[in-house]
């Protein structure tokens, strides 16, 4: 990935990594590191750390924000707030897909625009942005770029 390509993806995240290996790694699907010459680490480790990162800033949102709702209220809000399809709309208006590293096959699917592969990706670097940062700072990012105004 080229470092234009990096800082311009940096710029739109509203966040600069100290380690950009961690962004690099958000944005690698597996069938491009099962491509490459040499093993690459790929996104789905982060993904799974950012998933848990954004279930529990969404969830501490909405039990701050609405006071009086019940535990099958907030939970059926957060499903609302914080799934895949809201996850790829974001990602979408962050233009990520242009930034995905895929394998050959999945690029001749399209796989720049698939919302899955956004959405896992979109988890991902909120995984990459916590571990480079702090939970203050993702927590920012994740009410500024991902949650519904209304959270």
């Amino acid at each position: 990935m080229k470092e234009k390509d990096i800082l311009s993806l940096e710029d739109k995240l509203g966040y600069h990594f100290t380690n950009k290996q961690l962004l690099v790694t958000a944005l690698t699907h597996k069938t491009h590191a099962f491509e490459a010459r040499t093993p690459l680490e790929f996104n789905e480790r982060l993904e799974f750390l950012g998933d848990s990162i954004l279930n529990f800033i969404t969830a501490e949102q909405l039990y701050r924000s609405n006071k009086y709702f019940s535990e099958g209220e907030l939970t059926r809000r957060r499903a609302i707030g914080v799934n895949n399809n809201e996850l790829a709309d974001a990602a979408k208006h962050l233009d990520l897909g242009q930034f995905l590293l895929l394998g050959k096959g999945e690029t001749k699917q399209d796989g720049a625009s698939n919302r899955t592969n956004l959405a896992n990706a979109l988890e991902a670097i909120i995984g990459a942005i916590y571990l480079d940062s702090n939970l203050e700072t993702v927590r920012l990012f994740i009410i500024e770029k991902i949650l519904p105004p209304e959270f």
